[in-house]
């Protein structure tokens, strides 16, 4: 049985009438799997491709992280910045908070979900994540203490991108990352913004049926998961991750580095700036709303596995594993 074969088993759920998936191995530069499977629309009857954009959700987090580290290059920002420098309206309990300290999960910030207001319909966006956490003078820890994901924290990051560049945090991403690296269809989504060519949209199994879950009341947070983006795209991003075409070698290093141990998961890993490591693994996993991804390099293999799909589950984590597997 051949590679592709093996894949296209592997993906069998995804096939037919249903939501679906893209799906990308690269391997020494090569895309050797190239390939959609499914749906993207399922009202419209369209099928999903390697140019089908998916909301990425946390796959998102990377971008973040690399603007930030951009802006590091430029000399407008320090890592060891205090928060309050940037964000002075934020409470005295976030005094002691740095940049490295959201990067890296670390800054004890109370979850922004948790502070909603249960009975909210609008969308929320990033500046309003700020003035929810304005009102709440707690951390769950002192800054640097310990381990605890927050999408808060990569919000208040696309808010300091934007104060540090001048720039809306979508305009500078696709000034900065993706126009230079010729990711034309990826973008920061917003709703008076560009339209999303190739459009995935998200959808959950609720009573037997796939109904149509795409947007929440948090879809529009767009440092911690607004971005949406394409395999033919992330096949450009992966690449510019091997050399100096964006990055620096010491801001990538200071990118793929174990800062701080993941705890409280159901997986073993420490965490970068916007990357997971396991073993010889850098990877990240998206979950939202009608949204299931996850991006898994292997660069000492030389060696990348992307999972994008448009439902609810199933997690496609151990799906990437599986198909990496299959090449040496």
């Amino acid at each position: 049985m051949g590679v592709e074969t093996e894949i296209d088993r592997l993906m069998s759920a995804y096939q037919g009438r249903v939501p679906g998936a893209s799906v990308l191995v690269l391997h020494d530069g090569k895309a050797v799997v190239r390939k959609g499977y499914g749906m993207a629309n399922l009202e419209r009857g369209e099928v999903a491709t390697p140019q089908t954009n998916y909301r990425l959700a946390s796959v998102s987090k990377q971008f973040t992280a690399a603007a930030i580290l951009l802006l590091t290059q430029d000399g407008k920002l320090g890592l060891d910045d205090r928060l309050r420098d940037w964000l002075p309206a934020l409470p005295d309990a976030t005094e002691a908070i740095t940049i490295q300290h959201l990067l890296t999960h670390s800054s004890g910030l109370v979850d922004y979900e948790d502070l909603m207001d249960q009975d909210q319909t609008w969308q929320l966006r990033d500046q309003d994540v700020l003035h929810l956490l304005e009102g709440e003078n707690r951390l769950y820890f002192a800054p640097g203490s310990g381990y605890r994901y927050s999408n808060g924290g990569y919000a208040l990051l696309a808010l300091i991108v934007e104060k540090a560049s001048g720039k809306t945090f979508q305009q500078f991403l696709r000034e900065r990352i993706f126009l230079p690296l010729g990711m034309h269809n990826s973008q920061a989504h917003v709703a008076e913004g560009m339209e999303i060519a190739h459009r995935a949209y998200g959808y959950s199994e609720i009573d037997g049926a796939w109904q149509r879950t795409d947007q929440s009341n948090t879809s529009a947070v767009l440092g911690d998961g607004g971005i949406y983006s394409s395999i033919d795209d992330l096949a450009r991003w992966d690449a510019a991750l091997y050399d100096d075409r964006l990055l620096s070698d010491a801001s990538r290093k200071l990118a793929f580095q174990p800062h701080v141990q993941v705890t409280g998961e159901p997986y073993q890993a420490s965490y970068g700036y916007g990357w997971r490591i396991t073993g010889e693994t850098l990877w990240h996993s998206g979950e939202t709303i009608g949204f299931r991804n996850v991006i898994v390099r292997w660069p000492g293999r030389h060696l990348t596995v992307v999972v994008l799909s448009n439902r609810n589950d199933p997690e496609p984590y151990r799906l990437a594993l599986e198909i990496g597997s299959r090449f040496p």
